[in-house]
């Protein structure tokens, strides 16, 4: 009942996706996403998440068949890391985007970490790999037309504020707050205020808005 939604997909079937897609649009989500960035071992096995960017061509041909099975105006879109191991050349990611968006795909959320597919837990990959936020202004400089939101290590309402305050050929176009969202819920509603000028309601009173 709490629109926007956006659905989230892990895979590597292409009529598997195809299907989960028409399936999510069907029940009234408003975006499909396709994972490509979770690092973990197990997924990797199942050939999703990260590894996938080692493979941009299968990407692609996933998401054509994601957008080919949703109604037109749902979204189909991706979240991808910056690299993978100890590679931090531009190139690969750069090739990855245009190699997707050639596909159909418009809008990019962005792990501004590289992904250590071997010897680094899930939980390290959130903190280990330096994040690397030009990588997303270099996107932005070559692909114009496409949507790019930066996801990583943003916690606060005010690091919201200043990634969007940034110049606007090279800003994001939006954030994602992710773990720190979990963690403590309260800061969206921080980020509202900040961004939106919406008033900021005390902790005390979103909870008696839950009583009923």
């Amino acid at each position: 009942c709490e629109h926007p939604v956006a659905l989230q997909l892990g895979g590597s079937e292409r009529e598997d996706l195809a299907r989960a897609a028409k399936l999510g649009a069907d029940y009234g989500y408003d975006e499909i996403n396709l994972n490509c960035g979770c690092p973990s071992e197990r997924v990797q096995r199942g050939a999703f998440g990260a590894c996938l960017m080692a493979e941009p061509a299968l990407v692609a041909d996933c998401l054509k068949a994601m957008i080919d099975a949703v109604p037109e105006g749902v979204p189909v879109t991706v979240k991808h890391r910056i690299g993978l191991d100890h590679d931090e050349s531009y190139a690969f990611v750069r090739d990855f985007v245009g190699t997707v968006a050639a596909a159909g795909c418009g809008v990019f959320i962005v792990h501004a970490r590289n992904a250590v597919l071997k010897g680094l837990s899930p939980k390290e990959n959130r903190e280990i790999p330096p994040l690397r936020y030009d990588v997303l202004a270099r996107l932005r400089a070559d692909f114009p037309s496409l949507v790019f939101v930066l996801n990583g290590g943003i916690t606060t309402a005010q690091q919201c504020v200043d990634h969007l305050a940034k110049p606007p050929a090279t800003a994001p176009h939006g954030v994602m707050l992710g773990r720190a969202a979990y963690h403590d819920s309260y800061v969206l509603a921080q980020a509202e205020h900040a961004l939106f000028g919406t008033p900021l309601p005390s902790r005390e009173a979103i909870v008696g808005h839950m009583v009923d």
